[in-house]
């Protein structure tokens, strides 16, 4: 997360971009933007199956494992062996549900896919709620900074859209990103809302009776 100081440096940022335009940026910062719980589910239930699979594969192996364990012979029955098999899979689910359940581990075994559109409608679910339709000449953009993905999104109010084409903030996104892989997310914050400024700047330059109408510290989930 962002030290006390690196946000008011953002805040600051926001302060000097604002100044030059009707644009209206607004900062928010999470630790992870989705549990990805459903896709823990779905490795574990993979790792029941694999397990199931290798029992099917060698099933004299698993008789004599299971014979080994008890230290000798045993006439196992077929509802003995069934009962010894599923609480094999319960034990696979449990300690397979733990590990996968890892942040590292989970965050690891979600596809890239998954967490650029779970970033991205994340972001779009809290610019609805913090700025959208809420400035005057809807000029409200969101920087949004998902911390565990490494992923950013910039969402832009309607007025903006009109005007910004999505790639226009590849610079922002990028500069944001690569201080995030850094370990300098205060910097890349700073930056990404310097060049979002310029952007605004240039296409909707600060009218004489503009207000301050979001708050420009950033915002911290």
């Amino acid at each position: 997360m962002l030290s006390e100081q690196d946000r008011f440096r953002v805040g600051e940022a926001v302060t000097r971009a604002e100044a030059l335009s009707d644009g209206e940026i607004v900062t928010i910062i999470a630790p992870e933007s989705d549990s990805y719980h459903d896709v823990v589910l779905h490795w574990v239930v993979l790792a029941m199956f694999f397990a199931l699979a290798l029992v099917a594969a060698a099933p004299a192996l698993f008789v004599y494992t299971l014979d080994r364990a008890v230290g000798g012979w045993t006439a196992w029955t077929a509802g003995e062996l069934l009962s010894i098999l599923l609480f094999g899979l319960a034990a696979t689910f449990l300690v397979a549900r733990y590990l996968f359940g890892l942040r590292p581990v989970r965050l690891a075994l979600t596809p890239g896919a998954t967490r650029a559109r779970r970033v991205r409608r994340r972001a779009i679910l809290l610019f609805r709620l913090s700025a959208e339709n809420r400035t005057r000449a809807k000029t409200g953009v969101l920087l949004y900074l998902s911390l565990a993905e490494r992923r950013a999104e910039i969402v832009a109010d309607e007025s903006i859209a009109a005007k910004v084409v999505p790639e226009t903030w590849g610079e922002a996104m990028a500069v944001l990103i690569e201080a995030v892989r850094q370990g300098r997310a205060g910097d890349g914050m700073v930056a990404a809302v310097e060049r979002i400024g310029q952007v605004l700047a240039e296409h909707f330059p600060r009218s004489a009776d503009d207000t301050n109408e979001l708050p420009d510290r950033p915002i911290l989930l």
